[in-house]
């Protein structure tokens, strides 16, 4: 299949025409028009320093139904110990700098370049990205993930952490959250074994751009975006039984 050439105008090809990689599409610009235009129709930016900017649109995709999330009985009785202070929003420019920077497995570099970091940062001050973050007793920031926000959808961009299940404790706030929002699904992009945990799994493309064509079409939550104190009293709703 051919790789389309993005030009000045913010179109994309039809998703279903994406290489068997899932590349689909290189050039283009990240600006914030762009950028929510592709959220919407399942494509996302992901490149390297040294590479142009790829469009891509994986099949199958990797998501997290959100009345489906698993939290295993350990994770379970951390997160009633509340040992982090979890906000919304609070540190969006340190939490997606963090995520760049911590080192990963198998990763020389990062795909989230200085380019990335600042369209990201003016998606979030236009209220359609959003970050999550734990804090220590002591103030410090210690964990959190950020994402963009199109509807009724979340797609879950990236995540770190530098205390024990901070990211994993961040991640299932967010969760339980969205859920009492109404938001029928967690993006996850591409296969982890880290997401598999809380019960994502991957589904065809087409499936998934079905009912992301529905989701995009409710409003997303107002703003701005708080965690309700109660949030983790649903924790007994989640899933008790390990996915698969």
């Amino acid at each position: 299949m051919p790789i389309y050439q993005l030009h000045a105008q913010p179109l994309f090809p039809d998703p279903r025409f994406a290489n068997p990689s899932g590349l689909l599409a290189v050039g283009g610009d990240l600006s914030i028009e762009r950028l929510t235009l592709a959220y919407r129709q399942g494509i996302f930016p992901w490149f390297s320093e040294d590479q142009p900017l790829l469009w891509w649109s994986p099949d199958p995709r990797m998501v997290l139904f959100l009345d489906e999330l698993y939290v295993g009985r350990s994770l379970r009785k951390r997160l009633r110990k509340r040992p982090y202070k979890i906000t919304f929003d609070r540190a969006f420019d340190d939490v997606i700098g963090a995520c760049a920077a911590i080192p990963r497995p198998g990763q020389g570099g990062t795909w989230i370049t200085d380019r990335m970091q600042e369209a990201y940062r003016a998606l979030h001050r236009a209220g359609i990205a959003h970050s999550v973050e734990a804090w220590s007793p002591d103030g410090a920031l210690v964990g959190g993930l950020y994402g963009v926000n199109t509807g009724r959808c979340f797609a879950g961009e990236s995540m770190f952490a530098k205390a024990d299940d901070a990211s994993k404790i961040s991640f299932v706030h967010l969760c339980l959250q969205l859920q009492r929002w109404g938001v029928g699904l967690v993006d996850c992009q591409m296969h982890t074994e880290h997401l598999a945990r809380f019960g994502a799994r991957e589904i065809p493309r087409q499936h998934f751009l079905q009912l992301l064509e529905g989701l995009v079409e409710h409003p997303p939550p107002s703003l701005p975006w708080r965690f309700d104190p109660d949030v983790l009293e649903d924790l007994d709703r989640s899933s008790p039984a390990p996915p698969g």
